[in-house]
This record gives structure tokens, sequence and C-alpha cells, in this order.
């Protein structure tokens, strides 16, 4: 597979854009999703013209896992190679997939060009296959249409898996933290998995990027240490502009001593100086935005938006 640290693409390869009919396949790689909790988003999915194919062990539950560790990766692998697939959505997040690595070359999956749709845990994912040059899709799991979303969630979804990144203009933006624009590579994700991968082949590298950062049900203490790490490592350092969703179930509303996280947010990116905006609609957030991760585009923290240089 080489060495991932020579190999980081500045930019990387678009996915193939899909159209009605074609088939998505669906994978569970982290914790276990019931059949009851997936089956409205496959209804969604078919709804818009396509097919789903669920893959054997996408209903195994072991522990908190969606099953053995080398059924997961298998799932994983076979949805890539499929000929049948021309895409791999994820089921839920939750945890496990950082498990699954030693079982995968995610050079044979990247070289697919298939898109491959997830968020949370999948973060990790993620950064594994845009190491190897394939653009990724951080956006809505099967379970997420399950339940109803503004119009705007389920249009970027269907315009990032035809090709087009760009954000519906519906959707709401940012607020300033620190103004100005930046133009780089777009990465990032759940910020608990990117601080995670450090020290791995997988780690974050946010030269040239703009970084996304979100999370969900972690302490107030615990967002200001996993911002930390990733000051204390330098990373974010190299970074040219930052995009902050939400750390859902952070604040708690009987307890208003405790910090609040976009006090902490403020106070950890702030001193960077780099144009960062808070509060834009990606991750565990109700309504989310679909967000091309390995595509370059230009962040206007003023104006609260993120356009990608759409590729030809």
């Amino acid at each position: 597979m080489g060495d991932a640290q020579t190999r980081m693409p500045i930019v990387c390869r678009p996915p193939h854009p899909l159209r009605p009919g074609a088939t998505f396949g669906v994978v569970s790689p982290s914790s276990p999703v019931a059949q009851d909790d997936l089956e409205p988003g496959i209804v969604w999915l078919e709804a818009q013209g396509y097919r789903a194919k669920l893959f054997p062990h996408v209903f195994d539950a072991d522990r908190h896992l969606a099953g053995r560790d080398q059924d997961r990766a298998d799932d994983l692998r076979m949805a890539f190679l499929d000929p049948v697939v021309d895409a791999v959505w994820c089921s839920r997040g939750g945890y496990g997939a950082s498990r699954l690595l030693p079982f995968l070359d995610f050079e044979e999956l990247a070289a697919t060009g298939k898109p491959f749709i997830g968020y949370s845990d999948i973060t990790v994912l993620h950064l594994a296959l845009n190491r190897e040059g394939l653009a990724t899709l951080h956006g809505p799991v099967g379970v997420t249409f399950a339940r109803e979303r503004a119009p705007w969630v389920a249009q970027s979804f269907l315009r990032n898996v035809h090709g087009d990144p760009q954000p519906p203009v519906e959707a709401p933006g940012g607020q300033t933290l620190v103004g100005g624009r930046a133009e780089g590579v777009v990465t990032g994700g759940c910020v608990r998995l990117l601080c995670d991968a450090i020290g791995t082949l997988q780690a974050p590298d946010f030269r040239d990027a703009i970084v996304l950062l979100e999370d969900i049900g972690e302490p107030p203490h615990r967002v200001d240490g996993m911002l930390t790490q990733l000051l204390n490592t330098g990373l974010l350092a190299k970074a040219k502009g930052i995009v902050v969703g939400e750390f859902t179930d952070t604040d708690s509303p009987d307890d208003p001593t405790r910090p609040r996280w976009r006090d902490t947010v403020a106070d950890r990116l702030t001193p960077l100086g780099v144009p960062t905006m808070v509060g834009y609609p990606f991750g565990h957030q109700h309504d989310v935005l679909t967000l091309t991760l390995g595509l370059r585009a230009t962040l206007d923290a003023d104006a609260g938006t993120l356009a990608y240089e759409v590729p030809a």
C-alpha cells in the first residue's frame, strides 16, 4: 500500500457521479443497527430512484459492535469491489470502524472510485480513503432518513452523489468567529476520531486545509481537551481555515456554571487567527449538509459560507 505519509494527495479525485438507477451497497462498519431503524432510509433511497443492496452482516450485533471485525471488514470490502454496487453507504456510526483498519487495503478500495458516505465514527474511514486519493462524502447515514429532515438535507445528499458538491442555497450558513476568506482542501470530521488517529497511518493532515470539526456527547472538559490536543500537536496551526459544526449534547441546561461549547471553541481556536465559522450545519445536528472531503473549497467566514471548486 506504500507510505501513506509520502502519498498524501493535495487534492483527491472526485468519486464517480451517480444517476438514478444506481445501486447503493449498505454496510455497518461500526455499531449495530436495527432493521426497523434502517428500513425507512432504504425506502427513502428507493423513492429517489436508486436501489439498495444490503450486505450479509449489516444487521449483525456483537456487544457494542455490528458483528465481528472480520465480518464488518469483509462487507465493506465486498461493497467496494462488487460490480453491481455503485456507491457504499454506511447504515450508522457509533464505534468500531478503527478496528477494521488492519483488515483492509484502502488503496484497493479507493481505486474503485465509488462514492463512500457516512459520518461520526466513519471519520477514520474517510481519512484512510482520502489518503489513497479518493474524495469521500461526509453526510447522512442510512438511519438519518428515518426522521423527517429539512428539504435541503436530501437535496445536498443527492447533489453530492450526482457529483456536485456545492451546498444548496437554502441551507443555513455558519456564524463568524474569526473573519476572512481562505482556500484549501476540505478535511476533518468527528473530533474524537481525528484525535484517535494521531500517531497512526491514518493521522489527519491539515496542511492547506479547511478543517471540519464537530462531535457529540463529549462533556465540556473533553471538548477542551480534544481541541487542545489538536493544537499541541501543531496540526491546527497548519490549517488555512476552520469550520465548526456543533458539539451536540455538550452544554448542560441544568447546570449554567458549566462551560458552553461555543465559549470553549472560541477560547481554543480564536488565537489561531485563521478564518473560522461555527454552527455550520453538518455532523450530528438534526439537519445536515453532505460535504465532500478531499476537494478544494473557499471558506468565507464573514458570509458563513463554504463554496467548492466544482471539478470538471
